[in-house]
Parts: C-alpha cells; sequence; structure tokens
C-alpha cells in the first residue's frame, strides 16, 4: 500500500549530501563520509503532515558501516559484437553455491527524485562505472497502472494525475524486484507514453547481480524501501527540471507545451513537495545536480564493488571435493553398453581418429542418445485408426511442447540430432565459458525461446567433467521458471564427479549419457575422456589447461 510521507516528528538525522564543489575532491580525503546506513526523515524542511509511521524504518536499525574499496578504473563496455547481436565477453560469475542455491541476492540501488530530474542519465552513468555485467537497469515509469477508460479521457485531456502513488502498481513493481533479487526472470510490462496505456508485448530481463531501480516514487512504499539495499536521491533544480520535461514530453512524447504546463503546475509540481522530497530523508545519498556530481558516482560504485567482492562464490572448488565415492543416482541412465555403442566410443577416443571419421561417429552417438532419452518423456494413450479401419491402441507425447537447449559451443553439435528426431523442436543457446583466472565458469550470453517454462527442456552438452557448467545452465533454467523435473540433461560422456554435482544440486533433473568415467584430473579432464570435444570436432587448437566442458568458444 502506497503511502504519503511527511516530515514531522521525527529524528532530525541527515542523509550523505554531496555539493556539486567537492566534484573534483577525492573521496578518500573525507574518511568520514559514511555511504551506507539507516537514515530517518528529520523535521525540518517542510510543513507536511500525516502519516510518516508508515512509511519509516524502525529508528536504530541502522546498518554497520560497509568497508571501503579503492577507485574502480573506467574501460571500454566487455563487448563483442557480431552481425546479428551483442555479447557481453565479462560474464556472470556463478551466482549460486554448490547447493544450486542462491547464496546472497542480487544488490538493489533505489533512485529517487522528481520528474525530469536526472535519474536515468545518474543510473546510466552508475552501470558505465561499475564496468561489471548483469546490471538491470529496472524504471518505474513501466509500472504505471492500467487506466480505465474514464481516466483514458481524462488523461488525454491532460487531467489525470501520474504524479500520484496510486497511478503506480506498487504490487506489480514488489514482486518484479523481489523475483530479480532472488535471481529469476521477469517480465516487465513496456508503456506507452502516447496511448497512456501497456503495450501488448512485455520485455524480459534476467541477469541481476546489480539492479538499479529509478522512479518518482522509489521510496514511496515501505515494504519496496526494504528491499533496496542503497537509496539514492536526486536533487535537481526545479527551474531545470521543468526544461527537461518540456523537452523530453514534446519532443518525445508527442504533447503541446501548453498541456504540458497545464500538468506540471496542477499535478507534477504539487506531488513533488507533497510525496516526493519528503523522501529526500530516507536516501543514503543525495547527489545535487545529479549527472555532474562525479564524486556521489564515485563513492556509490565503491560501495556496490565492495558488496559484489563479499557475494563471490567458488563453486568449482567446492564441487570438486564433494560428492566422492557415493553411489550414482537413480536419476542418471546410461546408454545400454553394446557392442555398437562401445566400438562407437573406441573410434571416438582414440586420439588418432581423423576429424572426419570423429564427426561421424560422434553424431551416430548423438542420434542414439537423444532417441534413448526421449523414451524418459511423459507418454499417454491414445487410439488411432489404421488404414484398414481397425483401432490401434498406442502412445502419444503427453507435455505440450520440446525445447532444445545448447551449451554452446560444443552443445550445438547435438541439435542436428535432436531435430531430426523431433519435428519442430524450439532451440535456445546459453554461452558459458571458463574464467582463466579464477577457474569458475561464467555465463556470457543467453536465448532463450517464449514461455519456456511450459516445456520439456533436453539440455544438451557434449561433456561434463565437474558439472559446474551444466549447473549453471540448469539454474538459468530454473530461473525462468522451468520444473526441476522438466530438466533432461543430455551429454555423451560425463565423470562421476559431474552426476554427482548435478544431481546433488537438482535431485529431480533426468541425467542422460552414453558413458560415465571414473576420474577427473588436476585440470578437470575427465579420465580417460575423449578430449576436448569442441576443439576435436571444430578443428581448432585446445585451449591450454582448458577443460572438457568449459572451453572458450567463438562466436561468429
Amino acid at each position: 500500500m502506497p503511502y504519503h510521507p511527511t516530515v514531522q516528528g521525527h529524528p532530525p538525522l541527515s542523509p550523505l549530501y554531496l555539493p556539486a564543489s567537492l566534484a573534483m575532491s577525492s573521496p578518500l580525503a573525507y574518511p568520514g563520509i559514511r555511504i551506507s546506513g539507516c537514515w530517518t526523515l528529520g523535521a525540518e524542511g517542510s510543513s507536511n503532515a500525516g502519516s510518516l509511521d508508515r512509511l519509516l524504518p524502525p529508528v536504530g536499525t541502522g546498518r554497520s558501516p560497509r568497508k571501503r574499496t579503492t577507485s574502480q578504473c573506467k574501460s571500454e563496455p566487455p563487448l563483442l559484437r557480431t552481425s546479428k547481436r551483442t555479447i557481453y565477453t565479462a560474464g556472470r560469475p556463478p551466482w549460486y553455491n554448490e547447493h544450486g542455491t542462491q547464496s546472497k541476492e542480487a544488490f538493489a540501488i533505489g533512485l529517487g527524485g522528481g520528474s525530469a530530474s536526472g535519474k536515468t542519465t545518474v543510473a546510466r552513468m552508475i552501470i558505465e562505472a561499475l564496468d561489471v555485467p548483469w546490471v538491470v537497469l529496472l524504471s518505474m515509469d513501466s509500472f504505471y497502472k492500467v487506466l480505465t477508460q474514464q481516466q483514458q479521457e481524462q488523461a488525454a485531456c491532460n487531467n489525470f494525475n501520474f504524479d500520484h502513488p496510486d497511478a503506480f502498481d506498487f504490487d506489480l513493481i514488489i514482486s518484479t524486484l523481489k523475483k530479480l533479487k532472488q535471481g529469476r526472470s521477469v517480465q516487465i510490462p513496456i508503456y506507452d507514453f502516447t496511448t497512456h496505456s501497456r503495450k501488448k508485448d512485455w520485455k524480459t530481463l534476467y541477469g541481476a547481480n546489480v539492479i538499479i531501480f529509478e522512479g518518482i516514487m522509489a521510496f514511496a512504499d515501505k515494504t519496496l524501501l526494504e528491499l533496496l539495499d542503497m537509496k539514492i536521491f536526486v536533487d535537481t533544480d526545479s527551474d531545470i527540471r521543468l526544461v527537461r520535461r518540456l523537452r523530453r514530453d514534446i519532443s518525445e512524447r508527442g504533447r503541446d507545451i501548453e498541456g504540458v504546463i497545464k500538468q506540471y503546475n496542477k499535478f507534477v509540481k504539487p506531488a513533488f513537495d507533497q510525496y516526493i522530497q519528503p523522501t529526500m530523508r530516507l536516501a543514503d545519498i543525495v547527489v545535487p545536480r545529479g549527472s555532474g556530481n562525479t564524486v556521489a558516482i564515485d563513492l556509490i560504485v565503491q560501495h556496490v564493488h565492495s558488496q559484489l567482492e563479499e557475494r563471490e562464490l567458488s563453486v568449482r572448488a567446492a564441487l570438486a571435493s564433494a560428492h566422492q565415492c557415493h553411489p550414482l543416482p537413480q536419476t542418471l541412465s546410461v546408454l545400454k553398453s553394446t557392442p555398437q555403442v562401445r566400438g562407437m566410443h573406441t573410434i571416438i577416443r582414440d586420439k588418432e581418429t581423423s576429424r572426419d571419421e570423429f564427426i561421424f561417429y560422434s553424431k551416430r552417438l548423438m542420434r542414439l542418445l537423444i532417441e534413448h532419452a526421449l523414451s524418459f518423456l511423459p507418454f499417454q494413450d491414445c487410439t488411432v485408426q489404421t488404414p484398414q479401419g481397425q483401432d490401434y491402441v498406442g502412445k502419444c507425447y503427453a507435455g505440450k511442447q520440446i525445447t532444445g537447449v545448447s551449451i554452446l559451443r560444443a552443445g550445438e553439435t547435438m541439435e542436428p540430432a535432436l531435430r531430426a528426431v523431433c519435428k519442430d523442436v524450439r532451440i535456445g543457446t546459453i554461452l558459458i565459458q571458463t574464467n582463466q583466472l579464477t577457474g569458475e565458469p561464467e555465463l556470457h550470453y543467453l536465448r532463450l525461446p517464449k514461455d519456456i517454462s511450459d516445456d520439456h527442456v533436453i539440455l544438451m552438452d557434449c561433456t561434463v567433467s565437474t558439472g559446474a557448467a551444466a549447473m549453471m545452465a540448469v539454474r538459468v533454467l530454473l530461473d525462468h521458471d522451468v520444473p526441476e523435473d522438466k530438466i533432461f540433461l543430455l551429454s555423451l560422456l560425463m565423470a562421476e564427479m559431474g552426476v554427482h554435482s548435478v544431481a546433488y544440486a537438482f535431485p529431480r533433473v533426468r541425467i542422460i549419457t552414453t558413458a560415465v568415467d571414473k576420474r577427473v584430473n588436476d585440470l578437470f579432464r575427465i579420465i580417460p575422456g575423449i578430449g576436448n570435444f569442441g576443439d576435436r570436432y571444430f578443428g581448432t587448437d585446445a585451449v591450454p589447461d582448458g577443460s572438457d566442458e568449459e572451453e572458450t568458444a567463438s562466436v561468429g
């Protein structure tokens, strides 16, 4: 329930206020500055009265000051551009532990301030200065409520108050922010400011290590406030805000100057005085003049970097030391080792096998593996009539749809075999690479079909050693609301360690392979193994000290 803050009856504690005159000063010269903590609204600066008690957190529940880190150097955005898409080349490290569960939530920053105060510009400056991937910018403008016919008519005449807390769908905002903090995929409405309505299509946001939530009412709900780890208020002169709003609404939203001024005087300015300006005292940092205050941006970036450092996880090492000597799980199914299957394994494991033969016999194994995996899908009885006019009681697929998801690059070699046996199958891709410095898997890119949560998903990777990449891919699918028992992990060759890792973290995922080898060496290669599958299949040079499953992929 939105609440309307006032300023009377509370201790005169103030947030950090950073004047623009300090913009050229080093933040390290001000060791007494505190950039975190629970600040309450003071009694000075406003005469509004009412229901502040619902807004403010209890006095005395402030968080302890967090450690300071050195300023991060700014570099070029870590992007790889191709003819079809742009891919982040600095990947997202694991956001979960060896149990497959999220250990710490994403860090959420709230950006409040008046209309056209420069919130979005400050948010983009923070994103640029952070220089880390997987930062999500969430705008409150996307969450205006759907208007009734009467409200639509009022909006067309500039008589509807879009600057009131009741104009926003706070329930949807809160549920969306909660899901993002939990690492899950969310659907965001797209608001059309010309027609004052939501568009039919919604956009998907996913992969938040840092969430920046900006809006005029960013601090106008108690539950929403509790979700924000850092609160920033952008304080800009009212004349500047009016000029910016005139320029924006006329050029971008098709309004006329008379209507913009009318709306500003009737709704925008009174709403700022009554609902927005009082929330300045709730902020951890106040940024006057917005994007011109570089010292504030630097302090914010330092604090966020320190939070990200605290959230770093080492998953691969934990996997390598866990689940030893356990019996293989019941969720594992290994293709029967017939003389034919064993003969094909002999050929592809032989280091002297030519690339053409390696590809040929790998494809044969892939086809057998996928046919075997399809037998684990749900089937139901169905009756058809034969050309002889007789009934035949058979079986038919009981699910909605089958989707294949390949872990690039080796996993994509299994796509043709899946397409050959599953008509009209949808295909998604996930790019996971090993960070050569940390040894951890990193998520660089993903493209998943819409409504994948309704499908049975066949997740494909040719080899699985520790299971780190497979676990990351499963975690991505779960974050997109795919039920765990609808995920089938397929691999030509797995190590026992990888089987145990995936089964321990995700006990309802079905694991299907053509063979399981006993050991993994110090370089995380499967022993006796098959070598680097991608290099042998595509004819590329091996990556020094690389593992079998998480290899450096070339994206074109």
